[in-house]
């Protein structure tokens, strides 16, 4: 069935930078539809390096700009959205065949000043054969650098903007397509298909956002438009192994071509390694890791630690493509990842199209792509995100330690580790998730470590959650934290609940 509805802004895709633009959007007052052809963050955005960090490596490619408004950005998001972002630091041991200490220290100094650090503590140096840090580390590295940085659930973040939006008026459609779109006079005619059952809808939209990602010069050609600007397709790809180092710490390493490799701690019990920079000339959807990715990222940390990681101790791998905005540089880590615009406004309604992007700017950059459109909406708000949190993240001073034990005081029937996961997942809104509830037996049925159905029915209540793989590997990372049978479990509940519902 066909239908017909009038939206000031039509935003395409449902990564970070569509869900952000159109979550400031809604805050302005402006009438959004966001539609996303697949899930929300099934893309690029959940297959980050899952760090908001001001990229201490940009600024051997003097992207000073960048750096301070990620590290700015850094404290900002912060603050926004405590229960899924949280201090991280990081052990950079320094290796003296590479880059020189003096380097390395003057950078971190850098890092450490350039976005008016307020909360996160600032870098130290330690002696790897006296300080803990170093007891995983070869005897032969026996100086390192720690800083700061943050983690982030990278996916989360994604939903957690679309739910913002949606709360404040947004229509969001996740597996919904734009199959084409035109101008109509001084409106953009877009039709849009539904994946479920192939049915159509067409929407008249004022200003129409490119924020495809990877397909963001398919969105367009469907468009009828034309653009100068161009992006590069960068591959990077991750594994996940088991943690093989004491403390909350991650660490940072320096691979003999000059790139960085992150050791990050994972999900408590698990280490994520990455990334890899490869272009890459297929279709997005088709990315995957490679044998000789799997042997470079080993091979990094094989360099430094003194347990040899191997193929069998990897329990996951992922690959995601960046869509790095094409600056002529060859080698792909020397491509900029900063933002750019084309706006296309010369025919009648705008286009406004997205290049490139990383996940620490997304609210600056969806803060400018709105700026960008008030000459079409005159009337709009004004700038607001920089001081408002995320839902879930409405958390006194953002001190997510009190929080946890608030949690716990009023829910006392919640074990400690599930009251700890479901406020460093849903933050605030855990009230919403066990409302009404007062034993562990009201959650239902439990399909893994901290898992029970009651969250199960709360994604797909509140978040589109729809399949399994939207519940386990992007709303959460339970799939990690489960056996091959626990997961067939929850498939056979879901799919007789989707049965029984169709």
């Amino acid at each position: 069935m066909s239908t017909n509805n009038v939206v000031d802004l039509c935003v395409i895709g449902g990564g970070i930078n569509g869900a952000g633009i159109a979550r400031d959007a809604a805050g302005r007052g402006l009438s959004v539809l966001l539609c996303e052809k697949d899930d929300l963050a099934q893309g690029t955005s959940s297959r980050s390096g899952k760090l908001v960090h001001g990229g201490l490596r940009y600024l051997e490619y003097y992207e000073f700009r960048l750096v301070r408004e990620a590290l700015i950005e850094r404290e900002v998001l912060l603050n926004a959205a405590p229960h899924i972002i949280w201090p991280l630091r990081f052990v950079l041991p320094h290796s003296p065949g590479d880059r020189p200490a003096w380097l390395v220290r003057t950078g971190l100094f850098l890092y450490d000043h350039l976005g008016g650090r307020k909360k996160l503590p600032g870098t130290r140096s330690l002696d790897l054969r006296r300080d803990p840090e170093g007891a995983p580390i070869k005897p032969e590295y026996r100086k390192a650098f720690e800083y700061s940085d943050c983690w982030v659930d990278d996916a989360r973040l994604v939903v957690l903007n679309a739910v913002d939006a949606a709360q404040r008026g947004a229509q969001v459609l996740t597996r919904t397509a734009c199959v084409s779109a035109r101008r109509d006079g001084d409106m953009w005619r877009v039709e849009l298909r539904d994946a479920r059952d192939g049915a159509t809808r067409s929407v008249s939209a004022r200003a129409l956002v490119n924020a495809a990602g990877p397909w963001v010069s398919e969105v367009i050609g469907r468009a009828g438009a034309a653009s100068t600007r161009k992006v590069r397709l960068v591959k990077g790809s991750h594994i996940v192994t088991p943690k093989f180092w004491d403390g909350a710490h991650s660490y940072l390493v320096q691979n003999h071509d000059k790139r960085v490799i992150f050791i990050n701690a994972y999900e408590g019990d698990k280490a994520l390694i990455g990334t890899t920079d490869v272009p890459w000339d297929g279709a997005p959807e088709r990315v995957t890791i490679s044998s000789e990715e799997i042997d470079y990222l080993l091979s990094a940390v094989n360099r430094y630690f003194r347990r040899p990681l191997r193929r069998q101790d990897i329990v996951q791998s992922f690959a995601g493509v960046r869509p790095l905005y094409d600056d002529g540089q060859g080698n792909p880590s020397a491509v900029t990842r900063d933002y750019v615009f084309d706006l296309d406004d010369s025919a009648g309604a705008p286009l406004l199209n997205v290049f490139g992007g990383k996940i620490t700017t997304f609210r600056k950059l969806a803060e400018h792509a709105l700026q960008r459109l008030r000459p079409t909406f005159p009337n709009m708000g004004e700038d607001w995100t920089a001081s408002a949190t995320l839902p879930g993240g409405d958390i006194a001073d953002a001190d997510m330690t009190r929080f946890v034990a608030h949690l716990q005081s009023r829910h006392s029937w919640l074990p400690r580790d599930l009251t700890r996961y479901y406020a460093q997942t849903h933050g605030s809104r855990t009230a919403q998730l066990i409302d009404g509830m007062s034993s562990l037996a009201g959650l239902g049925q439990q399909f893994g470590p901290n898992f029970y159905e009651a969250e199960a029915r709360y994604l797909m209540a509140h978040e589109w959650a729809e399949t399994a793989d939207d519940i386990l590997w992007r709303r959460t990372k339970h799939g990690l934290h489960m056996s091959t049978a626990q997961i067939a479990t929850f498939e056979a509940w879901l799919d007789s609940r989707v049965m029984k519902f169709a």
